[in-house]
């Protein structure tokens, strides 16, 4: 699904650092090695339809790298 952020990510949260994530080999292979970490947060999004709606982000991030495999988690009212 494709996507764009509208505004800021609020409430950013860590769900999981280096070893407990269970993607690290993959993004370590594909991206590089740092300090991975799992994270979670609330945003409004414009969705492919154009819509606007809030909606739970999951992605993974690491200090010089950047964010990484951003995914819509669900949609919130």
């Amino acid at each position: 699904m494709d996507f764009e952020i509208v505004g800021r990510i609020e409430e950013v949260e860590t769900i999981a650092v280096g070893g407990r994530i269970r993607d690290i080999m993959r993004l370590r292979w594909r991206f590089g090695e740092g300090r991975w970490r799992k994270l979670k947060g609330i945003a409004r999004v414009r969705i492919a339809s154009g819509a606007v709606c809030k909606a739970e982000l999951h992605w993974y991030e690491a200090h010089g790298i950047g964010r990484k495999m951003m995914k819509i988690k669900r949609f919130l009212r």
